[in-house]
């Protein structure tokens, strides 16, 4: 079965020019969260001259999961080629590996602006500041150990900083206010969840074939 989906990408030779297999590339990564509209849908038709929308889903689907595995998986320019079964033909290979090359960094850039992923808290340790002199205002010393969870850019943080009483007591009421907040979109969820039956092999393959 993946033999005769990966053959659909030899639909791409009918495209008359490169510039036409770039055009496709980047439509598709344009709208990859929203999947294609029928205006883009008939403007690659047209490109690929193929007389029925169906012909074209097959392709799509390959398209993304080689701009996919490019990408979040940070695939090297060696390591592109590797990423096509055999049946591909040479000379298509070698097109989709110079494209999503050139492309390669552009949407990792874009993957970053996507995620806005904040460091999740690894550890957290505290002391009071100057416990040897006497103070009016005391104090305490907070480090933070974060971690990175974007797909390119991981590692761990160390953030310090002090905290007055006063300010203390600020974000302990925020936090109590965030805390009661998730308790409630987590019941609602929950609800969500168990009042709804889809099929999830269905809307994956869709979102695909977008």
């Amino acid at each position: 079965m993946e033999q005769t989906l990966w053959g659909h990408l030899a639909l791409l030779l009918r495209a008359s020019t490169k510039e036409s297999i770039e055009y496709i590339l980047q439509t598709l990564w344009r709208t990859r969260r929203t999947g294609l509209d029928s205006a883009d849908r008939r403007v690659i038709q047209d490109v690929l001259h193929l007389q029925n929308d169906s012909d074209l889903d097959p392709l799509l689907v390959c398209l993304r999961m080689l701009m996919r595995r490019c990408v979040y998986e940070n695939t090297s320019k060696d390591d592109i080629p590797k990423l096509f079964p055999d049946e591909v033909l040479p000379e298509l290979q070698k097109l989709l590996t110079l494209l999503l090359h050139k492309f390669h960094r552009e949407w990792q850039e874009d993957v970053l602006k996507d995620q806005n992923i904040v460091p999740r808290l690894k550890a957290m340790t505290w002391n009071m500041a100057n416990q040897d002199k006497e103070s009016s205002n005391p104090m305490a010393v907070i480090n933070l150990k974060l971690q990175g969870d974007a797909q390119l850019h991981s590692g761990e943080l160390d953030v310090k900083f002090q905290m007055a009483t006063d300010t203390l007591d600020t974000v302990l009421k925020a936090m109590h206010c965030i805390r009661d907040q998730f308790s409630t979109m987590v019941n609602i969820t929950l609800k969500f969840v168990c009042q709804s039956r889809l099929n999830w092999n269905r809307i994956f393959l869709l979102i695909l074939a977008e």
